[in-house]
């Protein structure tokens, strides 16, 4: 009989082949999922600097005895985010619907004959070569065809989001790259959110918010993690046998 102390790896051999994301939920068991600590996104490990196509670099005149300054938008000093490290707030409102349905019926029917009432006075001797056959039809043939398909896709979302970013970089030509990201815990449910892309200062509004449809290369994320998530998430043993069975 196996001693208990060795029966203790094996009952943790199937936590391990998950990966720590078992481990991770294991750890938690009895408790709310951890919010992770705010950090700077530049210092991420998987962060790194944008790069875009820019434009030539264009060096304006100095003027003197102005109030006007190239690149102000206003006379008095903006409250929009314009450097790196400011707040900025972005909305979210995506409501997209799609239908697409087609039909498809095809027909087609065909039908030969061939036949040699008189060859010479052979058409006598048709008979006796061929048994069951006359010389008035020696071939015949004919096909029959359908096909019948029918395809419908019909999709709707709706997400309507509403969250703080900050500015991380600017590019040379003004553009301001944005990431914003939020996290939010009801009892055992922890819900993540998150927004990066790019993004025009002439697109933020006077009260400092942006539409999500004006920024470029706008990643939207939004999904979370908790009892009600591991619940509706298909185990990893099944996922991959939903990867690698061929039937």
């Amino acid at each position: 009989m196996s001693h208990p102390r060795h029966l203790l790896p094996m009952l943790l051999l199937p936590a391990l082949l998950g990966g720590c994301g078992s481990l991770q939920r294991l750890s938690e068991v009895g408790r709310p999922p951890t919010m992770t600590p705010s950090t700077d996104p530049t210092r991420e490990a998987g962060y790194r600097p944008m790069t875009m196509p820019m434009p030539a670099v264009q060096v304006a005149a100095p003027e003197r005895n102005t109030l006007w300054r190239n690149g102000s938008r206003a006379f008095f000093k903006d409250q929009r985010a314009a450097q790196v490290g400011d707040i900025l707030t972005v909305l979210v409102n995506i409501a997209d619907a799609a239908q697409l349905q087609n039909n498809t019926d095809a027909n087609r029917k065909s039908s030969e004959g061939m036949g040699l009432p008189n060859l010479l006075g052979l058409e006598a001797s048709i008979p006796k070569m061929l048994a069951g056959a006359t010389a008035a039809s020696l071939l015949s043939a004919s096909s029959n065809n359908g096909n019948t398909g029918t395809s419908q896709i019909k999709r709707n979302e709706t997400v309507t989001l509403r969250l703080a970013g900050v500015v991380t970089q600017v590019l040379p030509n003004g553009n301001l790259v944005l990431a914003a990201r939020q996290e939010v815990r009801v009892n055992s449910e922890l819900r993540e959110l998150a927004v990066t892309g790019v993004i025009r200062p002439q697109d933020i509004g006077s009260d400092n918010t942006v539409q999500s449809d004006r920024m470029a290369e706008a990643r939207i994320a939004y999904g979370g993690r908790g009892q009600l998530t591991d619940v509706q998430t298909p185990r990893w043993g099944q996922q991959i046998l939903d990867i690698v069975l061929p039937f």
